[in-house]
């Protein structure tokens, strides 16, 4: 896969696309980054992206000349049609299901705005795809834009070492995660549940089934709402 991110600001992103799994995954060729400062395509003499908006008010708009050319230079390098991701408060909020719906695709463009907002052509004409990453405002993009790639590229083949991490994790299924547990068994008295060192694979299975169906309960009942559909889950309901 080819990630690029379109950007008023990209020293933001070294540090975290040359760390941890991003970098991991871009080593083992599974996933190249590039990023692209969205003024070396402004075709204003002072590399201005922005101006007012029309018809007044607060705040200015990114104008969609440079954006519109940063793009098609991204996608230029590929044959294949890419995904335009556009973050912005008014997206779609962005779920498990869409990291593993783009994590099929050959390329993401993503697009980071800052000011005010984007003009609207940019949305309409360009744009495939608008996630948010919550209800609430930040001063850019960037940081939504690395969320949705860490969250893609960890389910790009031979990212993870164990492929079933990611199959088993929140919201792979309407659930949260069962609790986790490691050494030493008994921490300042704080115990590791008898079930965990029983070595009965079957009962292990259970307890942590049931583990996450009650912190989902507890934490997230809006997951088992949503996920009511899902097979497993309303057996799993019924049966307590």
């Amino acid at each position: 896969m080819r990630m690029d991110f379109l950007t008023l600001f990209p020293d933001m992103f070294p540090g975290v696309l040359q760390s941890s799994m991003l970098k991991q995954a871009q080593d083992k060729q599974a996933v190249s980054y590039h990023v692209h400062n969205i003024r070396d395509f402004s075709e204003n003499k002072h590399r201005k992206t922005d101006d007012y908006p029309y018809g007044g008010g607060a705040g200015m708009v990114l104008t969609p000349q440079p954006v519109f050319d940063a793009a098609a230079f991204a996608g230029e390098k590929r044959e294949e049609k890419a995904r335009v991701i556009l973050l912005c408060p008014q997206g779609a909020p962005f779920t498990q299901k869409d990291a593993e719906e783009l994590a099929d695709e050959q390329q993401l463009i993503f697009i980071c705005g800052h000011y005010e907002g984007y003009d609207e052509r940019i949305r309409t004409h360009l744009v495939t795809d608008e996630y948010s990453i919550g209800d609430f405002i930040m001063t850019g993009g960037e940081l939504g834009a690395m969320a949705l790639a860490d969250s893609v590229t960890r389910l790009l083949p031979g990212v993870l070492g164990n492929n079933e991490s990611a199959a088993a994790d929140s919201f792979s299924e309407p659930l949260l995660e069962h609790p986790h547990y490691t050494r030493p068994a008994d921490f300042r008295g704080m115990k590791v549940p008898d079930v965990l060192l029983s070595g009965h694979h079957k009962n292990i299975e259970t307890w942590r089934r049931e583990q996450a169906l009650n912190r989902t309960r507890e934490r997230r009942p809006d997951l088992l709402e949503k996920g009511g559909q899902h097979g497993s889950l309303k057996e799993d309901e019924k049966n307590r």
